[in-house]
């Protein structure tokens, strides 16, 4: 048995170059027709192993290495499945036109330009998606239904082109004459309708559109939400149809009795009572009039004040209405008395029985003890307007009946507010610091007798000595008296303390608590050696008195004297 030895590398190697020699000489012949200008296909840049094989010239088959591309026009979508012939009708492949034109008949007639592509692609000749984007960009994007329309829908063929595009109306009724034309419930052409339709149709639902009554001078509330056009429009009127309540509503507002509105003279507007929700019991309306319903009075009937049956002009006062109650009160008796006829300065809405006067609001408010006193005891002689608002009108016995201090006597004002208050008559304080002498010091705990002994209040002297007269002469060291001292008190003494008075002898005349003179004396004697006479002095008696040595020191000093007085002239000093 013959055993098959494998083929060595350098068999191989010689089929190989014997397959490609073979190749060449097949090819050859094409070669040499494309050099003599024989090809069928023209100039060709391609070999003619491309398409062609030595197994036969036809049919030809197309090498998977062939790319269309390379020429300028990539075969893309429904273009890579038509055959060559459906674009190439020539065998010279030059001769086709890359253009779109080239293949496809412009049924635009030029009308949307030479570049299709902006509508159609290789993909899909007519792509929805594309047109629908494109339409945006123009002066009627497609919405709704719209959207869902082939474009010979609205597109119609014109003259030389299969559809129009260009100058397309855009208006509703352009396509939509004839349902407008044609539409009875409600006539649009014999009711005068507009032609733009959009005030009731929408793209995306033509049958069955409802009317945007929000948008003209009536909107819809309430329950005339609910009503039928016909309700309304019955007589055909659309356009201009009245808008005032009683274009509808004039039967219920004539026929109405309770209250009758017509002969009440009732405005016919009906908003007053009546609302767009409901039409029956519907309430009127009170605080849009001059007298708003409050308290006791939302609870009245309309007859209780309306029973004359005059509601337009009736008039707002108490009185108007209460004049019997009025009358017959008396107590306080209110006609006699003269009590002002609006009622509101004690009665309130709310109750009338159990009114309370607001004293606040006169000139004389209530405060303290006399907001508990009842009116009996003021105006217990039947006067209240003009009553007069001082203390002593009231307080008369009071004031004459005082004897400590004796009020009357001592010519004590009859305003009272001086010591008393409205929150307790008995035990006033007398504000002494709203007179012409505030007590301070000591002044504060003492007594008004201590003063006023002498009964004398008014006009009483607020001189110190006008009560410290026998202090004042009685003092011996030093004696005021004779020594002439100022009865003022102030310069010594303080309402603090009147014993140890300190007199500033620093401050006012020459410094001897302080500076060299400070603890040289023991009493005012060395300096005023006349007791009778504090305004004179001497320095003689403590300082150097040889007159020949004083007048030496002080030779060239302008104003010197040999005298204690012409010694405070330039003394002290600091040397």
């Amino acid at each position: 048995m013959a055993v098959a030895r494998p083929r060595s590398r350098r068999s191989e190697a010689r089929g190989r170059l014997l397959g490609w020699g073979l190749l060449f000489l097949l090819a050859a012949p094409a070669a040499a027709q494309e050099q003599a200008g024989l090809s069928p296909h023209g100039s060709l840049p391609l070999p003619c192993t491309a398409c062609h094989t030595a197994d036969g010239w036809r049919p030809a088959r197309i090498s998977r290495d062939f790319s269309h591309a390379r020429f300028g026009f990539p075969l893309q979508a429904g273009h890579a499945a038509v055959p060559c012939s459906a674009c190439h009708t020539s065998l010279e492949f030059a001769k086709v036109e890359a253009s779109c034109a080239g293949c496809h008949r412009d049924a635009h007639q030029g009308e949307l330009g030479t570049d299709c592509s902006q509508c159609h692609n290789t993909r899909a000749f007519g792509d929805r998606s594309t047109l629908q984007q494109l339409h945006a960009l123009s002066r009627f994007p497609l919405e709704g239904a719209h959207r869902a329309l082939d474009c010979a829908s609205c597109h119609t063929s014109r003259a030389g082109a299969s559809l129009a595009f260009r100058g397309a109306p855009t208006d509703c009724i352009s396509c939509h004459r004839t349902e407008f034309q044609k539409t009875t419930s409600p006539n649009h052409p014999s009711a005068g309708f507009p032609t733009s339709c959009t005030n009731c149709h929408s793209t995306t639902t033509w049958a069955g559109s409802g009317f945007n009554h929000a948008a003209t001078q009536f909107p819809l509330t309430g329950a005339h939400q609910a009503v039928s056009c016909q309700a309304c429009h019955g007589d055909g009127v659309y356009d201009g149809n009245p808008t005032t309540c009683v274009a509808c509503h004039q039967t219920d507002f004539s026929g109405t009795t309770n209250p009758p509105h017509q002969a009440a003279g009732f405005p016919t507007d009906c908003t007053g009572c009546h609302t767009t929700t409901t039409w029956t019991g519907t309430p009127f309306d009170h605080g849009t009039t001059q007298f708003p319903l409050t308290g006791a009075h939302q609870a009245a009937t309309c007859q209780s004040c309306h029973a004359d049956g005059v509601y337009d002009g009736k008039p707002t006062t108490c009185v108007s209405c209460h004049q019997t109650s009025f009358n017959a009160t008396t107590n306080p008796p209110h006609q006699a008395a003269g009590f002002p006829t609006t009622c509101t300065s004690c009665h309130t809405t709310t109750t009338w029985v159990g009114a309370v006067f607001n004293h606040g609001t006169t000139q004389f408010p209530l405060t303290g003890a006399h907001q508990a006193a009842t009116c009996q005891s003021c105006h217990a002689d039947g006067v209240y307007d003009g009553k007069p608002t001082t203390c002593v009108s009231c307080h008369q016995t009071d004031y004459s009946g005082t004897t400590n201090p004796p009020h009357q006597s001592a010519g004590f004002p009859t305003s009272c507010t001086s010591c008393h208050t409205t929150s307790t008559w008995v035990g006033a304080v007398f504000n002494h610091g709203t007179t012409q002498f505030p007590l301070t010091g000591a002044h504060v705990t003492a007594t008004c007798q201590s003063c006023h002994a002498d009964g004398v209040y008014d006009g009483k002297s607020t001189a110190c000595f006008s009560c410290h007269q026998t202090d004042y002469s009685g003092t011996t060291n030093p004696a005021h008296q004779s020594a002439g001292f100022p009865t003022t008190c102030t310069t010594c003494h303080t309402t603090v303390q009147w014993l140890g008075a300190t007199f500033n002898h620093d401050g006012a005349y020459f410094p001897i608590y302080s500076g060299k003179h400070q603890g040289k004396w023991t009493s005012c004697a060395q300096c005023h050696s006349n007791p009778a006479a504090y305004a004179q002095f001497t320095c003689l008696t403590c300082h150097e008195h040889n007159k020949t040595d004083m007048d030496a020191d002080h030779q060239g000093r302008a104003g010197y004297s040999y005298q204690s007085t012409a010694c405070y002239g330039c003394h002290p000093r600091g040397d």
